[in-house]
């Protein structure tokens, strides 16, 4: 799964990756706080998804309420299971995701954290992830707006939600989510031109099937020990949580 992200840059960034970028939303955007994102908080994030041509920055809710989710107890019980999408799922025609395969967005990072298991230790190890020689880079997603979930009830606003798209790991993740139910997973990195591909709203099926089976080359990521990040402690060394942090004994990968 990819349940933890980072975006330790400035907004304006996006611009440059994505010219006459469209702005259609502007709320607080901390940079700070998000230097470590977790899904189950459901927080608004930026994405990035395009309309008749043209590029578009909002902010969406991570984690889907899907359609199905018809009660408050449904939600509460199902929506943390909404914050990936297995890229499995999406081509497979019985699948919910398949439905809103054509709705792609992409979730700008600096990096995502994944928690490795070792032998022996109590504690799981969390490792920050960034793709090399790129300052942010790019997740693809699929969004979804739930009608009957409005943002505000005064308004009848409707705030979209989104799903990372996950797939199998590659050698080097393998080693480092190595444990728990959904072990061996990872997010589906692609390169820059797949990314915008993905955007691409005359995609078809058959593209994005390839897309979808896209395998990054492990020296193409660059994962570092962190500090605990699922904590309110602070670092023992005061440094920022995606800085390499260095574990005693730690076995290297």
């Amino acid at each position: 799964m990819c349940l933890d992200i980072s975006y330790y840059s400035t907004l304006e960034l996006l611009d440059d990756y994505f010219p006459d970028l469209i702005h259609d939303q502007e709320i607080e955007f901390d940079t700070d706080l998000n230097i470590h994102v977790l899904a189950m908080g459901y927080k608004r994030y930026p994405v990035i998804l395009s309309t008749n041509g043209q590029y578009h920055r909002n902010f969406f809710e991570w984690c889907i309420i899907a359609s199905y989710m018809d009660t408050p107890e449904k939600i509460r019980m199902q929506r943390a299971k909404m914050a990936n999408a297995r890229s499995e799922k999406i081509m497979d025609k019985s699948s919910w995701w398949h439905r809103i395969r054509k709705n792609r967005c992409l979730v700008p990072v600096t990096g995502i954290y994944e928690h490795r298991a070792i032998p022996g230790w109590k504690n799981k190890v969390p490792y920050y992830i960034h793709q090399a020689g790129r300052t942010i880079y790019f997740l693809p997603a699929l969004y979804y707006y739930n009608p009957n979930v409005p943002s505000n009830i005064e308004t009848g606003e409707v705030t979209g939600m989104f799903a990372i798209v996950t797939r199998q790991a590659n050698s080097l993740m393998k080693q480092i989510h190595n444990d728990g139910d959904n072990k061996w997973r990872m997010p589906l990195f692609l390169t820059e031109q797949l990314e915008k591909e993905w955007l691409n709203q005359d995609l078809t099926d058959v593209r994005l099937a390839e897309i979808l089976s896209f395998e990054v080359a492990p020296e193409s990521l660059v994962a570092t020990p962190v500090w605990s990040i699922r904590t309110a402690k602070s670092r023992p060394d005061g440094k920022l949580k995606n800085e390499i942090f260095s574990w005693p004994n730690l076995p290297g990968l």
